[in-house]
């Protein structure tokens, strides 16, 4: 596993989709992951440490997860098929063995933020979609 931060958040300009983009913290690779539109705003709003005037619904799930006294200790991006990337939310409750709960990259992704928690790619999801980190990976980003 290779561990990433969001380096970018807006609208693929070709296909007008919401779309993140992941780089692994040496800056070599990125992963471009396309998101909807309330996972985009989720993902930014993290990023730049502004809150929604109501929870959303990342929100809501860091909360339950701090008043559990859990901790989210990692994001796992686990495969691609068919264009569908899967992820894995790990969950550290008080005194027990970690949690593995199957999640969209999206919502993982926004929690991590909100969690300070890392985010990881697997080899081989960075060896079938990641680009170099100067390659246009996904045209224009606005």
């Amino acid at each position: 596993m290779i561990q990433m931060v969001v380096d970018k958040v807006g609208l693929d300009a070709e296909s007008e989709q919401a779309i993140v983009l992941l780089k692994d913290v040496r800056g070599t690779t990125m992963l471009p992951i396309w998101v909807g539109p309330a996972e985009a705003t989720a993902i930014a709003l993290s990023i730049q440490g502004m809150k929604a005037s109501r929870p959303l619904t990342c929100d809501l799930l860091k909360e339950i997860v701090d008043r559990l006294e859990a901790k989210v200790v990692m994001v796992l991006v686990t495969e691609l098929k068919e264009q569908t990337y899967y992820a894995t939310l790990v969950l550290g409750p008080p005194g027990g063995d970690n949690v593995e709960v199957d999640c969209r990259p999206s919502d993982g992704i926004a929690l991590a933020l909100r969690a300070d928690a890392p985010i990881y790619v697997s080899e081989a999801v960075l060896a079938e979609a990641g680009v170099p980190s100067d390659q246009d990976s996904a045209g224009p980003i606005h």
